[in-house]
């Protein structure tokens, strides 16, 4: 094991994370391991209604058996709250609440920008994959968490 992963392991713990970027009609999931620090879009999750998302995360969390979450939470680009920040907060505390694993909260300004513009670089057509949006946003926040865990 590398130094670097041996850090990211002692200040998150070991195994798998998954990755969410929360939104009302949509939820964008990514998936890593704390040993290697890369994030990887995983899903969108496309139920408005709390029950149908969470069976979703349900089977996601049955098939990938994390070791944390990692939540990114939406504030206004002064940092300041909003109502999608608490029910940001509310999908949180459920999260953690139904699985007994501990949630992450990042700072999630802009992911779904650069999202949008990533995907648009590998020539994405982001009329047919809204979608991917919500996934790949997913993967920038969890990737930010890794970055800012090798940093400690």
């Amino acid at each position: 094991m590398t130094s670097l992963a041996r850090a990211v392991e002692t200040a998150a713990g070991p195994g798998t994370v998954l990755g969410f970027d929360f939104g009302e009609k949509r939820v964008g999931v990514a998936v890593g391991e704390h040993a290697l620090g890369l994030a990887h879009p995983l899903s969108t999750i496309e139920f408005e209604d709390r029950e149908r998302r969470l069976a979703a995360i349900d089977r996601l969390v049955a098939e990938w058996r994390p070791s944390q979450f990692v939540v990114g939470l939406p504030l206004a680009a002064d940092g300041s709250e909003h109502e999608m920040t608490r029910r940001c907060r509310r999908f949180s505390r459920q999260l953690e609440a139904r699985y007994r694993l501990p949630v992450e909260l990042v700072d999630e300004r802009y992911s779904s920008v650069s999202a949008e513009e990533a995907l648009r670089a590998q020539g994405v057509d982001l009329r047919a994959g809204k979608h991917l949006i919500d996934a790949a946003a997913a993967q920038i926040i969890l990737q930010g968490y890794f970055d800012a865990a090798s940093r400690r």
